[in-house]
């Protein structure tokens, strides 16, 4: 059934969400900062591979570097579109709007609007997010999306223990992100190739590393206002095709 690896891929972070919150009542300060420091560490090195993979390949021997400018390009165009359209404050006040319709005080969960927004971020943007919910439109193939699903889940519990309930509601956004892809994909079928998804896996892979930094040092990149950096490799394709 098209549709079923999103709806498993959002059952699971529930679960892990929930799981994250049971523990989060135990656990003293100092134990949720060294473990959130410890998942923005993880979250960087998944950033920077995927990263690699789509920047330097080995050519006689010797590593050579690829896809430099379609890197810069994307990051200055998506954020110049993103800023434009500020993706990040509407992703805030979506995440303050939840708080206060949900009631919650500040004492209760002072980390609610991050939670919401760095586990949004994270679990829509990489490569399976996007690779599986095309797979699930196209052949109903939902493996990739519940496989993606268990990571996530096992990722919500850390993130709910430290960063509290928001991140229980980026199920809305996975559910809203995933959905549209999947729905669209026999449109942008004709499209898809190897190049295109390598091209926005790297350039996902890059909006993970920040997220990491984010997660160690704070709000240092605008994550959510780059995010229309993964469109360019598709009108790249497109140009690519008409000549």
């Amino acid at each position: 059934m098209i549709g079923l690896g999103t709806l498993g891929n959002i059952a699971l972070i529930l679960i892990g969400s929930t799981i994250g919150m049971i523990i989060k009542g135990g656990l003293k300060q100092r134990f949720q900062e060294t473990i959130m420091s410890g998942l923005g560490l993880a979250v960087m090195f998944i950033g920077i591979s995927g990263a690699l993979e789509g920047l330097l390949i080995i050519s006689d021997g010797k590593i050579v570097s690829r896809n430099i400018m379609l890197m810069i390009v994307s990051l200055a165009i998506g954020g110049f579109i993103g800023e434009a359209i500020n993706i990040e404050a509407r992703l805030d006040r979506i995440g303050e709007w939840l708080k206060k319709k949900l009631k919650i005080n500040k004492e209760k969960d002072e980390c609610f609007v991050e939670g919401f927004v760095n586990s949004s971020l994270l679990f829509c943007v990489g490569a399976m997010a996007l690779i599986g919910s095309l797979r699930d439109g196209l052949s109903a193939d939902s493996s990739m999306l519940l496989a993606k699903g268990v990571i996530d889940g096992v990722t919500a519990i850390f993130f709910a223990s430290t960063l509290g309930i928001g991140v229980f509601f980026s199920v809305i956004p996975v559910g809203i992100y995933q959905g549209i892809i999947t729905l669209a994909a026999r449109y942008v079928e004709p499209l898809l190739n190897e190049r295109l998804i390598g091209n926005l896996s790297f350039v996902g892979s890059i909006l993970i590393f920040a997220i990491g930094i984010n997660m160690i040092f704070g709000k240092k990149i605008k994550t959510g206002n780059l995010l229309p950096a993964i469109l360019v490799p598709i009108a790249y394709e497109i140009i690519m095709n008409l000549y």
